[in-house]
């Protein structure tokens, strides 16, 4: 279980060459992520989800509030949390002159993963993730749906029990986005508990239990999609987030 507790980011930035003023990425947001559950964490880009999924991660420091899994927090446990953390970012930058499978067996070194499991661990992921064609080519020979693919991979091979996943699906087609959706069904199946975060709401809608809805760093709606769009009378989440910020805004 992750618990989010009235966590608050806050930033410094430049009015103009002189002037400074402090601003707020995500302000006081709170929710838990059960095991076996997918929360969806939706909005559009400059939202503060990316933020969000980076104090979660322990990448960044939350200003104010508290974020603990299972009750341990990072002060305290920050190795042990991190172990069991796969974290998909959507700028990572991959090690392009590394084979695939170099890279994959390097993460799982990294985590120490004994020889026999890497190897166990590297074959299923790879037929998951349909990976066997360029297993052993270079990355900087992939494609960029290619390269997602292995971007993805390189957070599983140490079976870890919380995923952070920040667009998970972003420069995959059709084919390879619902291998990657119903791989994360299957995690849900296992007793993982999963962080999903995208501004494709049709993705949301298929794959999340419950929605965390942020605009402009603050939650303006959280419950099940269904909930959500009974409270807004709308037949979609894309339509349930339009009415709830009032439309499209000329600042968006």
């Amino acid at each position: 279980m992750i618990k989010v507790e009235h966590v608050t980011k806050k930033f410094v930035r430049y009015k103009n060459k002189r002037e400074k003023e402090e601003f707020c990425a995500d302000k006081d947001i709170s929710f838990t992520a059960n095991d076996g559950e997918i929360i969806g964490i939706l909005g559009p880009n400059g939202a503060g989800k990316t933020t969000l999924l980076r104090m979660i991660a322990g990448i960044l420091e939350p200003t104010e509030g508290k974020i603990t899994f299972d009750k341990f927090n990072y002060k305290e446990n920050e190795i042990e949390i991190k172990t069991k953390i796969a974290y998909l970012s959507g700028n990572t930058k991959l090690y392009d002159t590394l084979l695939t499978y170099e890279l994959l067996k390097m993460c799982c070194d990294i985590y120490g993963v004994s020889e026999e499991e890497s190897k166990k661990r590297i074959e299923e992921i790879t037929k998951v993730l349909k990976m066997e064609q360029f297993l052993y080519n270079k990355i900087e020979n992939l494609s960029t749906g290619q390269t997602q693919k292995v971007n993805i991979a390189r957070c599983l091979v140490h079976n870890p029990k919380y995923y952070i996943l920040d667009e998970a699906t972003t420069g995959l087609d059709i084919i390879s986005s619902q291998i990657i959706l119903n791989f994360i069904k299957e995690e849900r199946t296992k007793g993982k508990t999963i962080l999903y975060s995208t501004h494709y709401m049709e993705e949301a809608e298929n794959i999340c239990d419950r929605v965390i809805m942020i605009n402009k760093g603050e939650v303006i709606k959280s419950g099940t999609p269904d909930k959500i769009k009974n409270d807004t009378h709308t037949t979609n989440l894309r339509d349930a987030f339009f009415a709830m910020i009032g439309g499209v805004s000329n600042e968006e």
